[in-house]
This record gives structure tokens, C-alpha cells and sequence, in this order.
């Protein structure tokens, strides 16, 4: 999150009250008129991402939204952000966090919107058939040790059940953790895109520093371990660029942060292993 979605997503009041029988026109009125209290920014527009209603505690709504805002960095310069929150109502009040005080369990970090059938599209399909009965959804940085334990088991689950599963891939290349993962992830995508998918899952072994920035280094060391021939030139064409960039605004619209983030069938699986369920292992 950058600095200025930070100072944003800081500047959201405690406690928020609210007329009973909120609707979403309420909850959108309420963010763009007062939740900010900062001069330097104005809110210019809110998404309603989802809509979903607790059990226990029971009569809590919580609401997944997109704040899209304006921040003066100062007279001349204005940036445009976009601010994934989360927002907890009931009876015509409204909270940033839920927090149950006996277990500690904070409902934020519990919660994920349902994920938009958009993501299902052809171009970020990545094993399986399409129109099988499941679908996964994956946002993953190649240098994530977790994405590097998970994601190839959860490919090749895919692979021997192509009718069950459609694997869609999305990279999130976390650079403020793993700067070489942007290079990495360029070069995914450009053997993505000739069809060469188990080259993509063979780099999840890829053994790098992580702040490795130097792409003659990255890149020589990606082509003689993997036998490609691919040059600085080919990976940083405006294409590649546009796709890690929709890529990155799919993820902040779907409230994605963290990698490997794994959907199935459009719920969030925190534990990434609800695939197997429906997995026939041979």
C-alpha cells in the first residue's frame, strides 16, 4: 500500500453512526461525506465490492468497499488511490474492526469479499477446462515461500483433474518484499503467453536473493537454469507492464494484499487446502 493509501485508510473515524435500516446508498453517502477527516483528501467515489451478513455475532453487516479517493501532495500535485475497506454494521452504527474480546479474533482479518465471475476470464486461465464444476483463483509472487509450496501442488492437482478444476493465475509480485519477483514475474508471462505453463511452475524453485535488482544478473541466471533465450528487451515491453499493473488493480479490487491468496468457487479458502476435497488422486 503506498504512503498516500495509508494516510487514507488512517484517517477513517472509530465509530460511525448511522440512521437504522442502513442501505447501501447510505453506507456509500456516509464514506464520501464523513468518514474522512483529513483536508488533503476528498473522496470521489465508493465501490460496494460485497455484502455479507455474520451468524455469530448475529445482526452484523459487513460491508467489503473500494474508496476511491483524490490526495493533495501538495499545491500542484494530486494523486488518485484506490483504498480497499472493510466496515462492520449493526443497528444503525458502523466500526473499521470487529473484534471478539474473550478469543482475540479480529473478523477483519477473518472476512474477504466473494470473488466477481469476472476473473474467470480465458487470458488468466492457467490449467484446467474452463468450464469445469470448480474454480480456483490464485494471486501469487513467485518468491513467496509459501506461493513456492503451494502453488505447484495446487497446479498439479489441477493437471490430473482437468475436468474438475479451472486454475486462474494472477501475479503479485510483492517488491517491497521480494524486488527480483518483478523480473521473475515478467518472465512468467512472457512464456505464459507462448504456453509454456510447467516452465512458469518451475521458476517457483527459482533460488535468487530476493533484492536482487539487476536484470542481466535476474534474467541470465532465469535463462541458463531454464533453457531460454529471452532478453531485457522482451521483458519489458508496455504489454507485460499493462499486465502486471491490471494484474495488481484486480488484486486491490478483490481486497487481495498478501500472496498465495487462493479462492475457490468465489469463497476465500484461508486454508488453502479446500481443493482437495474434490481432487481424485491417481
Amino acid at each position: 500500500m503506498s504512503l498516500m493509501s495509508k494516510l487514507l485508510s488512517t484517517t477513517l473515524i472509530a465509530t460511525l453512526s448511522l440512521s437504522a435500516g442502513t442501505s447501501e446508498s447510505d453506507v456509500k453517502d456516509y464514506i464520501k461525506n464523513h468518514m474522512v477527516k483529513n483536508a488533503r483528501i476528498k473522496v470521489s467515489s465508493v465501490d460496494i465490492i460485497d455484502k455479507q451478513i455474520l451468524d455469530n455475532p448475529k445482526g452484523w453487516e459487513v460491508y467489503f468497499v473500494n474508496i476511491h479517493a483524490d490526495v493533495k501532495k501538495s499545491p500542484t500535485v494530486t494523486d488518485k488511490v484506490t483504498v480497499p475497506e472493510t466496515i462492520f454494521i449493526k443497528d444503525g452504527f458502523a466500526a473499521p474492526s470487529l473484534i471478539n474480546m474473550e478469543t482475540g479474533k479480529d473478523f477483519k482479518k477473518e472476512l474477504k469479499p466473494d470473488l466477481d465471475s469476472k476473473l474467470y476470464d480465458d487470458k488468466h486461465l492457467f490449467a484446467g477446462n474452463k468450464n469445469a464444476k470448480h474454480k480456483i483463483v490464485i494471486f501469487s509472487d513467485p518468491q513467496c515461500p509459501f506461493c513456492q509450496e503451494k502453488v505447484p501442488e495446487i497446479y498439479e492437482a489441477v493437471k490430473k483433474n482437468p475436468d474438475t478444476f479451472a486454475l486462474y493465475y494472477y501475479h503479485l509480485p510483492l517488491i517491497r518484499i521480494h524486488p527480483v519477483s518483478d523480473i521473475i514475474a515478467r518472465v512468467m508471462l512472457v512464456e505464459q503467453e507462448k504456453g509454456n505453463f510447467d516452465k512458469v511452475i518451475e521458476m517457483y524453485a527459482f533460488k535468487i536473493a530476493p533484492n536482487e535488482v539487476d536484470v542481466d544478473k535476474v534474467l541470465g541466471k532465469l535463462n541458463k537454469e531454464y533453457g531460454l533465450k529471452l532478453t531485457e528487451k522482451e521483458i519489458d515491453t508496455d504489454e507485460i507492464s499493462k499486465e502486471l499493473k491490471h494484474d495488481q488493480k484486480i488484486a486491490t479490487e478483490s481486497m487481495v494484499s498478501g500472496t498465495p491468496t487462493i479462492y475457490l468457487d468465489g469463497k476465500w479458502d484461508r486454508s488453502r487446502n479446500a481443493y482437495k476435497e474434490f481432487a481424485v488422486k491417481k
